[in-house]
């Protein structure tokens, strides 16, 4: 996938192919819990349970734990 232009020139990776979720960034943080279908404050807690890894994080969230 293209890499994304920002309005200030800067590129950033589409977050579907990042593998290292930063939820301090609130944007990524969204968009991340939207992805796997779940609250921010449920990524939260499962980031600081598994770290921040998204295949980690995918597979604590199939665990339905």
């Amino acid at each position: 996938m293209p890499e994304q232009i920002k309005s200030d020139g800067k590129r950033e990776h589409a977050v579907a192919h990042r593998t290292r979720i930063d939820i301090t960034e609130e944007n990524e943080s969204r968009d991340w819990a939207e992805r796997f279908g779940v609250s921010e404050q449920r990524l939260r807690d499962v980031v600081a349970k598994v770290g921040p890894m998204a295949d980690d994080i995918e597979r604590e969230l199939a665990r339905g734990v």
